[in-house]
């Protein structure tokens, strides 16, 4: 082996949640051939595989069998595209804010308001990011592929990975199938500013450079949001929910404040966190979780608790918003194993 497997790997340190968990084994392969060769080595003995990647968006077990391998392949380049459009190729393993604050400072625009997202490449397009307007899926034009089974690599185009609100096909038909190992992106050094969202335009102005909008995303984010490296905690908990406009109306109508966001396909966009705040649970302690005091989209992880505590803790709080409003949240980290 070309790959070092390491045997009782503590992953404590690879998720932003900080929950305790340690795998049976684990690689970090550097390249796609490494990976195909611990992928092969998983199938022939029998092993369990487990992809991750920053650890931003999951929910670690206590401990993970068989093998976990984190793609680290970290190569980023920039080529020609067509017309007024560039090409940024970024492999797996690269840190998505440090390749959004790169391309922002070279004058290229369109994942300027995703900064400060955490987690890699990889993950990124599997709950297809969002963040101040913008969905990675709109700046996406393909993903690179290996398949789990029979290592062969493939590639989707934009338009097969069936985007939607933070979901995609690799959430769904290629969960567990298939390891993102690059991402096409399509980006443009014509000034494209999204500034619709919160106070944006009034930070930036409408003539900023990309790089200042990505550091306005950047304050605002860290206004609201803890930093992971503090305070334990995967972002945004809940996903905002979309309800029919027949619910939406009467909501509205129940509760005049309530922020709500008309989508393409008629449904509505309600505000999670403005639900959760309503039920009086914003602050609320429970035990080794919370939800966060300045954002209550957000739980925290103060230390010393389990994936257990906290799902038991955010099936409270989901009880809590469907008994008062009728609205179901959805729980956006994935669960590992």
């Amino acid at each position: 082996m070309s790959v070092e497997i390491h045997a009782g790997h503590d992953l404590s340190g690879a998720n932003t949640l900080g929950l305790p968990c340690v795998a049976e084994r684990f690689a970090a392969p550097r390249r796609v051939d490494e990976l195909r060769e611990v992928l092969a080595l998983a199938g022939h003995r029998g092993w369990r595989s487990t992809l991750l990647g920053g650890g931003s968006n999951l929910i670690l077990p206590e401990h993970l069998p068989g093998l976990v391998i984190q793609p680290s392949m970290d190569r980023w380049w920039i080529e020609a595209g067509v017309g007024d459009t560039v090409r940024v190729h970024a492999e797996a393993g690269v840190d998505w804010h440090g390749l959004v604050m790169a391309l922002a400072g070279r004058g290229l625009w369109g994942t300027e308001n995703l900064a400060l997202i955490p987690g890699r490449c990889g993950a990124a397009p599997i709950q297809n990011i969002g963040a101040y307007g913008v969905e990675l899926g709109e700046v996406i034009e393909s993903v690179h592929l290996l398949h789990l089974d029979d290592g062969r690599e493939s590639v989707l185009g934009a338009d097969e990975c069936d985007f939607g609100y933070r979901d995609s096909i690799f959430k769904r038909e290629l969960a567990d199938r298939v390891a993102i190992t690059r991402l096409v992106l399509r980006l443009t050094p014509t000034p494209r500013p999204r500034l619709g969202y919160g106070d944006l335009a009034n930070r930036v102005g409408e003539a900023a450079p990309p790089l200042a909008v990505a550091e306005a995303v950047c304050a605002v984010r860290r206004e609201k949001l803890p930093d992971p490296a503090v305070l334990g905690n995967a972002g945004s908990f809940f996903k905002n929910p979309l309800v029919a406009p027949e619910q939406a109306e009467r909501l509205m109508d129940e509760h005049p404040m309530l922020p709500h966001f008309f989508q393409p396909d008629g449904r509505v966009k309600l505000a999670a966190g403005w639900l959760i705040d309503q039920c009086g649970l914003k602050g609320r302690r429970e035990g080794h979780f919370g939800v966060h005091d300045r954002q209550a989209l957000v739980l925290v992880h103060f230390g010393g608790g389990s994936a257990e505590e906290l799902l038991a803790f955010a099936e409270r709080i989901i009880e809590r918003v469907q008994a008062r409003f009728g609205v179901t949240l959805e729980r956006e980290p994935r669960l590992a194993g």
